[in-house]
């Protein structure tokens, strides 16, 4: 589980991803360059890869303080192929 301080700093860097998307829509419409473009989306990337990261991290440490989680062989299974995916 996620502290109330850091559930607002990922709605914080979701804002601003949001912001980001939006930004890269106005560079698509007013024709900016590619590599101006590609390296908004590079950056957009590395954001949501950081909250994924971090949202994986609040799980990981909340079956790691749950015992009935690690007792639990799909649950562990689904824990590591959810950390795969981040």
């Amino acid at each position: 589980m996620l502290s109330t301080e850091a559930r607002q700093g990922l709605l914080r860097r979701l804002r601003k991803i949001e912001g980001q998307a939006r930004g890269i829509q106005r560079m698509i419409d007013e024709g900016r360059d590619c590599r101006e473009i590609l390296d908004q989306l590079a950056s957009v990337r590395a954001a949501t890869r950081h909250v994924g990261r971090e949202l994986a991290k609040g799980y990981l440490t909340g079956c790691l303080n749950d015992t009935m989680c690690l007792q639990d062989d799909s649950a562990v299974e689904e824990l590591v192929a959810l950390l795969m995916r981040v």
